[in-house]
């Protein structure tokens, strides 16, 4: 927790518990379905929850707003996010059924009446949403075929709507080919430690 603490100083100690919580529901779960690497689990908060929580600092979602989370594996960003957020409503959607299985646990657990787990292949949701987050799931205009027309244009947050996507490396060329105007967030310039050295929050609006 001290991590967390770090950049987020303003928690209630309703979001402080169950952010505690979660290292023991995923180990717990871990045990029984790898959905979170074995070989980094000790660093669950560094690489996992932190990670999922610079989306925060790029965005506050607004009470009311509607999030998915496109290919949400074990729940990473949404089960931090909506911890964060307990006003916004998340959407965890995964068409693998195990992983969905982890997310639902730790969601009933936590009591996170704010998320809805579904398996589900994206593209194949009806319903429509404020804002898309996502962790590294597949290629930006592979991605954006899948869930652009799923985001109503508007403002439920501090951004206008849009996709919040976490990514690494160099991104100029695959985001050039969405033909679409991105704005990039260094991690970096929100948390100190190295494993962000070359991550990134990449942004771009529902005009």
């Amino acid at each position: 927790m001290e991590l967390i603490d770090k950049y987020f100083p303003d928690l209630t100690e309703e979001q402080r518990r169950r952010i505690a919580a979660l290292y023991g529901l995923y180990a717990d779960w871990n045990a029984k379905i790898n959905v979170v690497s074995r070989k980094d689990f000790d660093q669950l908060y560094l690489r996992h929850v932190l990670h999922s929580l610079a989306i925060a600092k790029v965005c506050a979602f607004a009470d009311g707003a509607r999030i998915l989370d496109a290919g949400c594996g074990g729940g990473f960003p949404s089960v931090p996010l909506a911890i964060l957020f307990p006003g916004a409503h998340f959407t965890a959607a995964d068409s693998i059924r195990k992983k969905i299985a982890v997310v639902e646990g730790v969601a009933g657990a936590l009591g996170l009446r704010n998320l809805t787990p579904r398996c589900v292949r994206v593209e194949t949701l009806e319903e429509r949403f404020d804002y898309v987050v996502s962790r590294a799931v597949t290629a930006m205009p592979e991605f954006l075929k899948l869930t652009w027309n799923r985001i109503e244009r508007g403002q439920a947050g501090s951004l206008p709507n849009g996709v919040l996507y976490l990514k690494g490396g160099d991104l100029a060329e695959e985001l050039a080919l969405t033909g679409k105007r991105w704005y990039v967030y260094d991690i970096p310039r929100f948390f100190d430690e190295p494993f962000f050295e070359t991550k990134k929050v990449v942004y771009t609006p529902k005009k």
